[in-house]
């Protein structure tokens, strides 16, 4: 797998029934928009928030002000008939019957395999709906607390059915006021993770699981403390992953991950990990920073998702120059590991809408970045191929610009690709001594898969001192070696 889409599954099916002028649900998408969404390039799906959302969880969060601020910030217009629950409040995991329910989201699935293209679903490890089923049927697997705790902090407790329970929370941060808090070392939630797992897991081909470090047993100790009880001698997701693998072999697991644990939740099962700090870098720092970051063990960054916005982060296009986002697009689309695009994104949507939104402000299409995206997606498929090395760079004493390039290179036995790009906002000139030997001797051609443009080369040069490349503020070429 080399590229994920994201979709907001809400507002998107909202906005295929205003488009076809009639409810359109996930087993009604006409084939037509299942090949806009599974483009070339596009290997898996992921239809984020289609589980049923709690109204008790809703209630809360409307009488949260800084909350109903957001969404009017977002959304001028907002009427009470935008405002959904969270799909992170999930009242159980099945398919809204407003999507489609079971039988739509099977049709889905068919329909993404049918073009080549996996299905992700999310899975949110650390809190369920205050109306959950487990807050009767398994409370013993959800963090507890006592009257006295209600009365001292109200908002970090909810009283339900008699019973007081916790806040779901990030350490970091306040308790989220929607949520009830599970206990990651408790046997019985352990048990029914792995239930719940298995019936995603057979709706599915993989699974994007939510801030799954809180679950990790150092990160819930110093969160939960004696609350949560002895802290098991097996780790939350050792013991969850392969039971779950046991009946679903082939099933993905993409940890959201921060706090620079992406390799520790790879050591526990975890497929691929989402890349914050390459995001960190992307947008706030330069290219030495970045080149620094490419240094890690290789290993390591096939099991990383690159990306320059989710749901959670800011839109690309609303925080990045033009310029940079293009650099930053080509960066992620020919790195090791698994790209996530972003459902808008290609369009150069500048608005994030929160996930409680029902529908999002109409914006006008940047076309030329849209053309943009579609080649780069489609190249950045055929680039990822064999082996991968990162290329040094080299200049002259009285021009230094050499340290804004970053390159790489990808190998196979039939093809070559080489990828530079300049990440600054200055032209930048350097040498690429390329990593292929056998050119020596002979005429070399380069076309540059994002332009069609052609350079022609003596194979010696090219080794030694290396491609001479001279690129403009924040453009790149992606470059495979013909012959």
């Amino acid at each position: 797998m080399t590229a994920i889409l994201e979709i907001n599954t809400m507002v998107w099916l909202g906005e295929l029934s205003t488009r076809y002028g009639r409810r359109v649900t996930l087993g009604e998408v006409p084939g037509e928009v299942w090949d806009e969404i599974a483009l070339p390039g596009i290997d898996a799906v992921w239809l984020m928030g289609v589980w049923q959302r709690s109204p008790a969880g809703l209630a809360v969060a409307l009488r949260d002000e800084a909350l109903l601020a957001s969404l009017r910030q977002a959304l001028p217009d907002l009427t009470p008939a935008d405002i959904a629950g969270s799909p992170y409040c999930v009242r159980d995991y099945v398919v809204d019957e407003s999507f489609g329910g079971p039988q739509g989201l099977a049709e889905a699935r068919a329909q993404l395999a049918a073009r080549g293209a996996r299905l992700i679903l999310d899975y949110v490890p650390n809190h369920v709906a205050p109306d959950h089923p487990w807050l009767t049927d398994r409370p013993a697997g959800l963090i507890q607390g006592t009257a006295d705790d209600l009365a001292r902090a109200p908002r970090d407790f909810h009283e339900v059915s008699g019973r007081i329970f916790a806040c779901g929370r990030d350490p970091f941060f306040p308790p989220w006021r929607d949520v009830i808090q599970v206990n990651a070392f408790s046997d019985e939630l352990r048990a029914a993770a792995v239930d719940t797992l298995v019936a995603i897991g057979d709706q599915a081909d993989g699974v994007r699981c939510d801030m799954a470090m809180l679950l990790m047993n150092d990160v819930f100790a110093k969160t939960w403390g004696e609350r949560a009880g002895p802290i098991p001698d097996e780790d939350f997701w050792p013991y969850v992953i392969p039971r779950v693998r046991a009946r679903h072999p082939d099933l993905l697991f993409i940890a959201e991950a921060y706090w620079d644990l992406e390799a520790a939740l790879q050591q526990e099962g975890f497929d691929h990990c989402y890349d914050k700090r390459l995001y960190d870098r992307l947008l706030h720092e330069n290219a030495q920073s970045v080149r620094a970051h490419l240094r890690a063990d290789l290993s390591y960054q096939r099991g990383l998702v690159r990306f320059l916005e989710n749901h959670d982060e800011p839109r690309a296009a609303a925080v990045m120059p033009a310029g940079r986002e293009r650099a930053a697009a080509v960066a992620v689309a020919t790195l090791p590991g698994v790209t996530l695009w972003h459902e808008g994104q290609f369009e150069g949507r500048r608005v994030r809408p929160p996930v409680f939104l029902t529908r999002r402000p109409e914006e006008p299409v940047d076309e030329p970045l849209r053309d943009f995206h579609h080649r780069l997606i489609a190249t950045g498929a055929a680039v990822r191929e064999g082996d991968w090395r990162l290329l040094t760079c080299t200049g002259w004493p009285d021009n230094d610009t050499h340290r804004n390039l970053l390159a790489w290179s990808w190998t196979t036995a039939e093809t070559r690709h080489l990828i530079v790009v300049n990440y600054s906002d200055l032209p930048a000139q350097g040498q690429v001594p390329l990593p292929w030997a056998d050119l020596g001797g002979r005429p070399c051609r380069f076309t540059d898969l994002l332009t069609a443009d052609t350079y022609d080369r003596e194979g010696d040069g090219l080794l030694d001192p290396g491609l001479f490349v001279a690129l403009d503020a924040w453009h790149c070429h992606v470059l495979a070696l013909e012959g």
